[in-house]
């Protein structure tokens, strides 16, 4: 924890800059020095020094939920294919349980077909699976439609629609009442082994005026909850969500149209609202209408670095409408 990059928390703009001029970059920096000393050097007023040392010390205590990579190998072996071979590739065989699986792509990709894919591989398992989508893509009849596909008999499609709920919310205040429920709802749902959070990015984007500091309130407020679910009751969390386009330095930190060097695609909204140590980000990147790649952006063995490139990549194709692993290039 203590080398995780200040842009990485959620700090206003102006502080990370103010931070960043005068050579604080880590955790370690900050933690290493005092509230006085950082308001001096970055000459930021002492509460918004004092909010600095706040935000390290929350992710101190998510952490504290969150068990290491290691630990978590050990105390659990289950996995769940999400039905697209690619992916399952990069998870290792799939996603265990108790994690979080964040699929990005642009409209038209996938990831809406991962999620019901992995939603099939819980109901198969005699696990209930909550559906709540955010944009109306996907209504309840499309998933048990898709879920349904591979039913046997008649008798299994009716127990997997007895297993299946869902739900919609469109705001902001819809997503925070959601998030206040979740635990008084797993308690009454003990067999809810699978959450999908279908196009999460919706909200923050059709809230008009939303304020940073209130942005910042709901990803801490999301990652929170998933996190203490996650570590308590073994949940499972699969999310979709848009890409948007961020301008890079050279060097990698944030730029903005006159300074950057680069423009990089990336999942929103921001990476702050995972559960550090659960987490795996997953961008689908098509290169033609029915092929691609899948990029593994960070996991809980390889944390997210602005910039940097993949940790792992595989090559997918459409093939009737399922997601197999496509033709290498040549190298």
């Amino acid at each position: 924890m203590s080398r995780r990059p200040l842009h990485t928390l959620a700090l206003p703009p102006a502080t990370l800059s103010a931070l960043t001029r005068a050579g604080y970059e880590t955790v370690r920096d900050i933690t290493s020095a005092t509230p006085e000393q950082v308001a001096a050097d970055a000459r930021l007023p002492l509460n918004a020094s004092q909010a600095v040392f706040s935000a390290t010390q929350t992710q101190n205590k998510m952490a504290s939920l969150t068990q290491s990579a290691a630990a978590m190998a050990q105390s659990t072996s289950t996995k769940y294919c999400t039905g697209c071979a690619p992916i399952d590739a990069i998870l290792d065989d799939g996603l265990k349980k108790g994690f979080v699986l964040e699929v990005s792509g642009p409209p038209g990709s996938c990831k809406e077909s991962v999620a019901l894919g992995m939603a099939r591989t819980f109901l198969d398992d005699n696990q209930d699976v909550l559906f709540v989508d955010m944009q109306n893509m996907t209504t309840a009849s499309q998933v048990l439609d898709f879920v349904t596909k591979s039913a046997s008999s008649s008798s299994s499609t009716r127990r997997y629609a007895d297993m299946v709920f869902h739900t919609t919310l469109h705001t902001i205040s819809d997503l925070m009442v959601f998030l206040h429920k979740l635990p008084w709802y797993l308690k009454e749902h003990p067999r809810l082994g699978l959450l999908v959070l279908n196009s999460l990015w919706y909200p923050f984007q059709s809230t008009a005026g939303l304020s940073y500091s209130a942005r910042s309130a709901v990803l801490d407020r999301t990652r929170e909850t998933l996190a203490q679910a996650c570590a308590t009751t073994g949940l499972s969390v699969i999310i979709t969500t848009q890409l948007s386009t961020k301008l890079l330095n050279a060097d990698g930190s944030p730029a903005t149209f006159d300074t950057g060097a680069r423009a990089v695609m990336v999942p929103q909204p921001t990476h702050t609202y995972l559960p550090p140590g659960r987490s795996h980000r997953v961008m689908i990147v098509p290169r033609t209408r029915t092929a691609g790649v899948v990029r593994l952006i960070s996991s809980p063995t390889h944390p997210y670095e602005p910039g940097q490139p993949a940790h792992r990549e595989e090559p997918y194709e459409m093939v009737r409408g399922c997601v197999l692993h496509g033709p290498r290039a040549a190298s």
